[in-house]
């Protein structure tokens, strides 16, 4: 492992070909109940040199203290959500000032102290399934995943870091992060024939998301599975927590939708296979939800590059806002947090406009919630 720690966000690419089966961009904003949307210009010398003195992506390693320097303790707790604003499209929605942010813990409102957007390079850990259960070599699922994994890593820019993990009974980490693209593409050429009959999602998840909860700045898994879990030692309950205190966004893409449809309708999947699958797309709805990502269950090879645009769009441009919270319990528990647009006049819904006038529609992306620290006696 290289000493930048492994860690970062989940994308979920499903491709199975049958069950074993038989197989918002800068422009004049209104503060008050409606906002413009309007194409991004070109940034003024004041905000490059702002951009420039955002802090890096990455923790620096600790510098050793002297012994006489005084150290401070804080009993206050701050929570950081990254939040995205997407249109129907997928398009960031940029340029929505603070005020217009409505942050609610457990539905009690918050004061938001820090407010910073950006757009900043991308920290991605592709998490792939190369099980025998679904990628036989030369199937269609397996075809799918490698043009599917592939695919996305055209997409990644020279300043973006990316790792690989393939699973099938154990996760397997096949690349570092790194920025050279080319150690990526190697990993992904140990990607040929599988091995075991095992597809342990829930596992390889966990183990993903605990190894980049430390990781700073954007980031993500890129999930590419089935979606089906066969022998994890972890449940889905089990998972769900630790997914949620991990804090990584999952962005699952349920693939093999089609393939799935046509044995459906010609009769080669039973009662219970066609559950499975059903549950497996739940499964990947829930993780990606619950973790600030998105979840998309294409059907043609088509929709890959509008998917990874998708991606893209909500990684590289957030809004960072900072709050602490109103109860400072230490308690241990789960809090909910839910981010809201309004006009903070009325607080109503705040209404977004195109350059046009027309009203558009809009979803907020953001983590459901965090686990409090608890108090060490």
């Amino acid at each position: 492992m290289s000493s930048r720690k492994f860690l970062a966000p989940v994308v979920v690419l499903s491709l199975a070909a049958g069950y074993a089966l038989v197989r918002a961009q800068q422009g004049p904003i209104k503060e008050s109940s409606e906002t413009v949307a309007k194409p991004r210009g070109k940034k003024s010398d004041a905000e490059a040199a702002k951009d420039e003195k955002l802090p890096s992506k990455f923790p620096t390693k600790k510098q050793d203290l002297p012994k006489d320097m005084p150290t401070f303790r804080s009993d206050a707790t701050t929570v950081s959500v990254d939040v995205a604003v997407l249109d129907t499209k997928g398009h960031f929605i940029p340029g929505i000032p603070r005020g217009n942010f409505r942050v609610l813990e457990d539905n009690v409102p918050q004061q938001v102290s820090s407010y910073v957007t950006t757009e900043a390079p991308m920290t991605v850990c592709m998490v792939i399934e190369f099980s025998n259960l679904f990628q036989r070599y030369w199937s269609e699922t397996w075809y799918q995943t490698l043009t599917a994994s592939y695919g996305f890593l055209e997409t990644l820019k020279p300043e973006d870091y990316v790792a690989i993990v393939a699973y099938d009974m154990r996760p397997e980490i096949l690349s570092d992060f790194s920025t050279d693209k080319s150690k990526a593409q190697e990993a992904m050429q140990r990607l040929r024939i599988a091995a075991f009959s095992e597809s342990n999602l829930y596992d390889a998840l966990v183990d993903t998301a605990e190894r980049m909860q430390d990781i700073e700045g954007r980031k993500a898994i890129v999930l590419i599975s089935s979606g089906i879990d066969t022998f994890s030692r972890l449940t889905f309950d089990k998972t769900r927590k630790a997914l949620q205190n991990a804090g990584v966004p999952i962005y699952a893409v349920g693939l093999m939708q089609a393939l799935r449809e046509w044995y459906d309708a010609r009769g080669g999947l039973g009662p219970i296979q066609r559950l499975d699958f059903l549950q497996a797309d739940n499964q990947m709805r829930t993780f990606s939800s619950e973790t600030g990502g998105q979840a998309f269950f294409p059907r043609f090879y088509g929709e890959f590059p509008q998917i990874f645009r998708v991606i893209h769009e909500a990684l590289r441009n957030q809004y960072s806002l900072g709050y602490q919270p109103s109860s400072q319990a230490r308690d241990g528990k789960f809090r909910k947090i839910k981010v809201e647009l309004v006009n903070p006049a009325t607080g109503e819904p705040l209404r977004i406009t195109d350059e046009k006038g027309k009203p558009m529609k809009y979803k907020v992306i953001a983590k459901a919630g965090y686990t409090a620290p608890r108090e060490v006696e």
